[in-house]
């Protein structure tokens, strides 16, 4: 049997590393959506943090027990909701994962660790455990899943979650293709890049049998470029949405409306679904641009990562 519920996703504006604002902005929004009748609320990927490749991120990595997940507990807690979001977290033996924490009033359903780093992501965490399927729990005879940013782009994501849960609480952190590139490349190759980190979450949600509550990030930043003597400037693609289980847009936030929240009703339970996944690693076709940063950067990243990060 679906429930009815209204949910809500979150639009941040970040501020890449300044863990206090970010959770103090995090905080209004998700005030907002309690007070638009929000029972599930949606935080993005990173929402302590945001990201770049900027060293700085390092000073903002916490454990179980920090400001990041007393954030998402206690107000859980006080205002009686679903929350969940990921952050940079690092475990006992000092490694790092981009763990993605739910909370039902005060009480933990469910964590999950991003499979794998995406890009300059290699810089600052590993990927999970093999065994982490990302089904987070149940709340309300609701089965909960998570997926995060990437993950909504690989088949392997719809395989361990199809037909399995009744939501999914996602985050991204989506940036644009940089804007300082040549104009001809931008029109090149952006409309497919921000094509995607919309279309990945419909294709998932359809794929899967479930609705997806997906927040993320919006506004430009400008870091190093991992490896060259160029810099990066560019945007977070925003696309907070909320789709049903047939990956019908319900409410969406595009990049250029900024920060704010989407609300909508949604029905709580799986679709069996028979459509055929595609029978390929990615789910959409990444781009000449993103699939070179994905395999340099990922390089670049893990030694850096092992000699700057890890805590053996």
């Amino acid at each position: 049997m679906k429930n009815q519920s209204k949910v809500a996703a979150i639009q941040l504006a970040s501020k890449v590393g300044d863990s206090n604002a970010n959770i103090s902005s995090c905080e209004r929004l998700a005030l907002l959506a309690v007070n638009e009748g929000a029972h599930w609320i949606a935080l993005p990927e990173f929402f302590n943090t945001g990201i770049s490749w900027n060293p700085k991120i390092v000073l903002a990595i916490q454990n179980n027990d920090g400001t990041a997940a007393n954030f998402l507990r206690d107000f859980s807690a006080k205002h009686k909701v679903v929350l969940g979001g990921s952050f940079l977290c690092r475990l006992s033996d000092g490694s790092v994962r981009n763990r993605y924490l739910c909370y039902a009033s005060g009480i933990l359903v469910g964590q999950h660790d991003k499979d794998l780093p995406t890009m300059w992501e290699n810089y600052f965490y590993e990927g999970g455990n093999e065994n982490d399927n990302g089904i987070l729990g149940t709340y309300n005879n609701t089965r909960i899943g998570a997926a995060v940013c990437w993950e909504f782009m690989r088949t392997m994501t719809v395989r361990r979650l199809r037909n399995k849960v009744d939501v999914i609480m996602g985050g991204s952190c989506w940036w644009s293709i940089p804007t300082n590139f040549p104009g001809f490349l931008q029109k090149l190759w952006e409309p497919a890049n921000n094509r995607n980190s919309l279309a990945a979450i419909q294709d998932s949600a359809r794929l899967i049998g479930a609705p997806v509550i997906h927040a993320a990030h919006c506004g430009e930043f400008e870091c190093q470029m991992p490896g060259l003597p160029i810099k990066y400037r560019g945007y977070f693609e925003g696309n907070a949405v909320i789709v049903d289980a047939n990956g019908k847009v319900l409410a969406h936030r595009s990049a250029v409306q900024g920060e704010g929240i989407i609300c909508a009703e949604i029905s709580l339970g799986a679709q069996t679904t028979t459509e055929e996944i595609p029978n390929r690693y990615w789910l959409r076709n990444r781009g000449f641009l993103p699939t070179f940063a994905w395999n340099y950067q990922r390089w670049l990243g893990r030694r850096w990562y092992n000699h700057n990060v890890y805590k053996a």
